[in-house]
């Protein structure tokens, strides 16, 4: 295992730790409360090639909450749960959530987020094929199973949707389907709010058709045309009205994601941070 020091000398954050830190607080600003977070999947790339470099760079640009992605180096990027939770920390910000895959290692995925104190574990992506309401009806029935099984670690299990849960099928939207035979103690939704729209829905009228149900977000501008996602302003999200309904949402943490970019993944990031402090965030 490689040591915290060695890491931290690496990425150069034990330099940062002391005279950059201090000014985070004042980066973003935060007229809620709400401390900006980021979706590491933004950041990919960047977090195989130097996963403590990265989250140095996305610290000084002012993000507190991190959400992890599983990837090709494990659910950490090649970090054991304690190496990033101690970067994390060394660095201001907070490993909060983490995307996984409900699968064969699922036991091992509960141990990992266990050793790592975050407080997430999200189901990224739809375990089984089928787009039918009584496939949903079974989804929905395995995440309260996967909910209890998180309750017992103190962890709280969600579901990250994407655009196809918007489907319908004899009128029935399929997301509702899982809104509606889960309940808010045992699943937490995370609602990504660019792909609600690129599905054909509002997010505003999810928030007030199950309010209080979405204490997690990401955060993320749609380009219309592409169907892919953008800076913020670029898109289709309201943004200013999305922020504005935190409240009816149940928001606890947001997460800004983008995985396509006008020019580099950190320049995205600086955008679409300076386009919410503009707003008060």
């Amino acid at each position: 295992m490689i040591s915290r020091r060695n890491f931290l000398k690496k990425s150069g954050a034990l330099a940062i730790a002391s005279s950059t830190l201090p000014m985070l607080s004042s980066a973003i600003g935060n007229k809620k409360g709400m401390n900006a977070g980021v979706q590491l999947y933004t950041v990919r790339k960047e977090m195989l090639a130097d996963a403590a470099g990265t989250l140095k760079s996305l610290a000084v640009l002012g993000f507190k909450e991190i959400e992890s992605a599983r990837s090709e180096k494990g659910n950490y990027y090649g970090l054991t749960p304690k190496e990033i939770k101690t970067i994390c920390g060394d660095l201001g910000m907070v490993l909060r959530s983490g995307h996984v895959h409900v699968d064969a290692e699922w036991a091992k995925t509960l141990d990992l987020a266990s050793e790592s104190g975050q407080e997430y574990l999200i189901c990224s992506t739809m375990p089984t094929n089928g787009q039918t309401v009584d496939n949903y009806k079974r989804v929905a029935e395995s995440f309260m199973k996967s909910g209890e099984e998180c309750k017992k670690r103190n962890i709280k299990f969600g579901y990250h949707n994407h655009g196809y849960e918007f489907e319908s099928e004899n009128g029935k939207v399929l997301y509702d389907v899982l809104m509606e035979n889960t309940d808010s103690a045992t699943v937490f939704m995370e609602l990504d709010l660019g792909w609600v729209k690129a599905g054909g829905k509002e997010p505003l009228d999810y928030f007030k058709k199950f309010p209080g149900r979405f204490p997690l977000w990401h955060l993320k501008d749609m380009d219309p045309a592409k169907k892919q996602s953008t800076e913020f302003g670029k898109g289709n999200l309201p943004i200013s009205d999305i922020m504005n309904s935190i409240k009816l949402s149940g928001l606890k943490y947001y997460f800004v994601e983008q995985e396509e970019y006008a020019s580099s993944p950190i320049e995205s990031m600086k955008h679409n941070l300076a386009y919410l402090k503009k707003l008060g965030y």
